[in-house]
């Protein structure tokens, strides 16, 4: 059974958090499905951003997991802000978790490289 979008962000928030970084939602999409988007400064000020990865990137063995791809890598502040409006216009239902200042950034979600 896959986790509902709300349980799962408010775990993340909770494990960022926890770690000493601190995790903000900025957009609240549906409860139960919304698709999921991570905007995650680094230290030099740049930005990375994750979204749902495609079907095809899901392992047969953990169908339930989610999995994120990047969208966009070492970006200023406004260019990652400018894609995510247009995934908003594309789905109005999205959740955006913007992330800073976690030093285990790495193994905080599934990511795969397509």
């Amino acid at each position: 059974m896959r986790l509902t979008s709300d349980f799962w962000v408010s775990a993340l928030m909770r494990r960022v958090n926890g770690g000493g970084g601190f995790a903000y939602l900025a957009r609240r999409g549906s409860a139960e499905a919304g698709a999921i988007f991570i905007k995650l400064r680094k230290a030099g000020g740049a930005y990375d951003l994750y979204g749902p990865a495609p079907q095809i990137a899901y392992d047969t063995g953990k169908p339930d997991e989610r999995v994120f791809t990047r969208i966009g890598q070492d970006l200023p502040e406004w260019e990652a802000d400018e894609k995510l409006r247009g995934e908003a216009r594309f789905d109005p239902d999205l959740w955006l978790v913007e992330i800073e200042g976690y030093a285990g950034e790495e193994e905080l979600f599934a990511v795969v490289e397509l």
